[in-house]
């Protein structure tokens, strides 16, 4: 099952799924990094187009910095509400707390209608 298929109905709900979509899209023609590590470095390098990371990480202070980041370096920055489903949408067979893009590849304008 993709992300597509898991779609909910409430428009919270299709926020973030817009946010999973592009992801997807980004996977298939651009580039990603899956982790927060990998996320923290591609924002302190300035090479990170958009940033998500999952609210339900365990415990929160994992990511709790990656909103505050993306702030100072002006990154968009999305929250979403699983890990799994975010997992799901980068093609990894297991959850990930955050992943960032760093080329948009054919995403871009769906990127910027996020922000």
């Amino acid at each position: 099952m993709n992300v597509v298929q898991m779609k909910n109905s409430s428009s919270d709900k299709e926020n973030k799924m817009d946010i999973y979509q592009v992801i997807e899209k980004v996977k298939m023609s651009g580039k990603i990094e899956k982790g927060t590590n990998e996320v923290t470095k591609a924002i302190e390098r300035g090479t990170a187009k958009l940033v998500a990371y999952a609210s339900d990480v365990e415990p929160k202070e994992i990511v709790q910095h990656l909103p505050i980041l993306c702030k100072e370096k002006n990154i968009p920055c999305h929250v979403v509400d699983s890990k799994q489903k975010l997992g799901l949408a980068t093609g990894l067979p297991v959850s990930t707390s955050s992943v960032v893009v760093i080329d948009a590849g054919e995403a871009a304008s769906d990127i910027k209608s996020l922000k």
